[in-house]
Formats: C-alpha cells, sequence, structure tokens
C-alpha cells in the first residue's frame, strides 16, 4: 500500500494550505483534498513535480510503500 505524507511534510516545514496553494498557483480547497489523503490514489505529474519544488521535497518524501497486512 502507498501512503500520502502531503500532511506530514507541510506539518514538518510549517507550511498552511493557503500558503502552499499560492506558490503553486493552486485553489486552497484542493490543496486541503490533497493533504487529508492517507492512500495515495492518483495524482498529475506536473501537481507532483510543483508539490516538490514548493516544498523542496522528493517524490519518495511524500510518498511512503508499506506492505499490506495480510
Amino acid at each position: 500500500m502507498i501512503h500520502w505524507k502531503l500532511a506530514v511534510i507541510m506539518a514538518e516545514r510549517n507550511i498552511k494550505n493557503n500558503e502552499l496553494a499560492c506558490l503553486i498557483n493552486m485553489n486552497p480547497i484542493f490543496i486541503s483534498k490533497l493533504k487529508v489523503r492517507r492512500r495515495f490514489t492518483r495524482i498529475d505529474e506536473s501537481t507532483l513535480n510543483a508539490l516538490c519544488k514548493a516544498l523542496n521535497c522528493q517524490p519518495g518524501d511524500l510518498l511512503v510503500y508499506e506492505e499490506d497486512k495480510a
């Protein structure tokens, strides 16, 4: 299972939804929806690129793989 860690990265960098939205030129509501995800579904390459640039991180910082528990 792939876990989405945007909320964790944002908290570590002390960045709010509105601030990140301004940095990547997106709606704060979109950032809020991305942030509350715990499991990774889909994300556009350009969005992932913008997030990594704004948060000064690598995609692997936002996505973490954990083996499914049986």
